[in-house]
């Protein structure tokens, strides 16, 4: 939830009129903005632009340069301007969390696979989802298996010595492409497993239900 918070507070700050209007102004310009130009273009106080550009800059949606606008270099040439620009930082908020550039991103590496190397489509989009999952899991190595699910989205509940995934993060395409989206979210879930080094433990299948995620993690037999 702490990603989900910070995007929030990041959409939030939008919500206050002027400093919408200033987000607009930077990202409406060909090249980074002064706080003078944003003001000038809005036609409020310079100090009012200032409070509202940084706190844009501090909720994540802004980043600053420095530069002397007069292009002069060396003794009096003035101090630098604080400039403004959009940040390269992406900012979605989605309820149920949802992650379809994820999604996207395994389908083109299975699809670029499955042309470069001649491997059925299926078997190319599978191993793409794979080996995205223990990248993940990996990474997460030495956290718990609910935690790390749950960083990713799918709302893990125990249950009967199993994990349910109450949420699809691939919903709306799961909805359009049943099949496909089920195998790759067995895959994810799978090679997530793999990454935390617990797959002689559980198991990732596909058990499909109404009103919940296709995959369901099972204990090992034994």
């Amino acid at each position: 939830m702490d990603r989900i918070a910070r995007d929030a507070a990041s959409i939030g700050a939008l919500a206050e009129p002027v400093r919408r209007d200033l987000y607009d102004v930077v990202v409406g310009a060909a090249e980074p903005v002064s706080r003078e130009q944003a003001a000038e273009a809005l036609g409020i106080p310079v100090h009012t632009a200032r409070f509202h550009l940084d706190r844009l800059v501090d909720d994540g949606l802004l980043e600053v340069e420095f530069r002397r606008l007069s292009g002069r270099t060396g003794p009096g040439a003035g101090r630098p301007t604080k400039l403004y620009r959009r940040t390269t930082r992406e900012v979605a908020v989605s309820l149920p969390e949802r992650h379809y550039e994820l999604v996207g991103g395994i389908l083109a590496t299975g699809v670029e696979r499955a042309a470069r190397d001649g491997v059925a489509a299926d078997v190319a989009v599978r191993d793409a989802g794979e080996a995205e999952g223990r990248r993940a899991g990996a990474q997460a190595t030495g956290r718990p298996l609910l935690s790390v699910l749950a960083e990713h989205g799918y709302e893990p509940r125990e249950g009967d010595g199993d994990v349910v995934l109450v949420n699809c993060p691939f919903d709306a395409m799961a909805r359009e492409h049943t099949e496909l989206v089920c195998e790759i979210n067995e895959a994810y879930v799978s090679g997530i497993v793999e990454g935390l080094g617990c797959a002689d433990e559980v198991d990732a299948v596909l058990d499909p239900g109404e009103g919940r995620c296709c995959v369901r993690v099972r204990r090992s037999a034994g």
